[in-house]
């Protein structure tokens, strides 16, 4: 248990960075389960609108350090990659 005033409240605002960062990576989770779903339906102006909404909430997580940038580039990057070869089988 912390003893001094600046260690209890170093405890106190670390409860709070992981509770706020714990939201924001349930929320790209959810964000990527739905794109997915597009993905499945096999309709491409769903999966670009999913992708467009994922691509937001990924950089907005990255921007807060929740996530570290190169990571969520590389999420990125191999969903586009799945969305690209959906396009390709309805061109």
């Amino acid at each position: 248990m912390a003893h001094s005033l600046s260690a209890k409240k170093r405890v106190r605002q670390n409860a709070k960075r992981k509770t706020i960062n714990r939201a924001r990576k349930s929320q790209v989770k959810t964000q990527i389960k739905r794109f997915e779903d597009a993905l499945s339906t096999a309709d491409p102006q769903t999966a670009e609108q999913q992708y467009r909404l994922l691509v937001k909430k990924l950089d907005k997580t990255a921007a807060t350090s929740t996530m570290h940038k190169k990571t969520a580039a590389r999420k990125k990057s191999r969903l586009a990659r799945k969305l690209n070869v959906l396009k390709a089988k309805h061109a």
